[in-house]
């Protein structure tokens, strides 16, 4: 099985990827894609930086810093997996994301309110449950 799992850097994020070890830990075998989607810069970003290197330098960091500790955890379980960084919007880029990487999965954390009190998801969630090919597990914060 082949497992996505968006990371933005959140302590969210990071209970959908030990869910998922739980998962690995209970017998399912699968490898993992790690995904993170970078905003694309706002108008104040391009006016002040001038050069278009360094917003794609400062973009590169911001995923590298989000993606760590989530490549930290499946590296410390011995469990295969891969990176896709993208720019754009986070909820179509990553429903792409798994079609093209074919994942059978998708794990993802709630966003960081409450989701019990509102019912709501965030656009994320809400653009992978509608779109997505493959099933989507959402973990909610404290449940994972």
């Amino acid at each position: 099985m082949r497992i996505l799992l968006p990371v933005d850097g959140s302590e969210g994020a990071l209970e959908a990827v030990r869910h998922a070890l739980r998962l690995v830990h209970n017998g399912l075998r699968a490898s993992f894609v790690l995904a993170n989607v970078q905003e694309p810069a706002s108008l104040y970003e391009v006016v002040v930086a001038h050069n278009a290197e360094v917003i794609e330098q400062v973009s590169e960091a911001a995923a590298a810093h989000s993606l760590a500790p989530a490549q930290a955890l499946l590296r410390a379980a011995g469990l295969e997996f891969e990176t896709e960084i993208g720019r754009g919007d986070p909820g179509h880029l990553l429903v792409d994301i798994a079609e093209r990487c074919e994942c059978d999965l998708v794990i993802l954390g709630a966003r960081g309110q409450d989701v019990s009190d509102s019912g709501a998801l965030g656009p994320v969630a809400t653009a992978l449950l509608q779109h997505a090919q493959a099933p989507v597990t959402v973990v909610k914060r404290g449940e994972a």
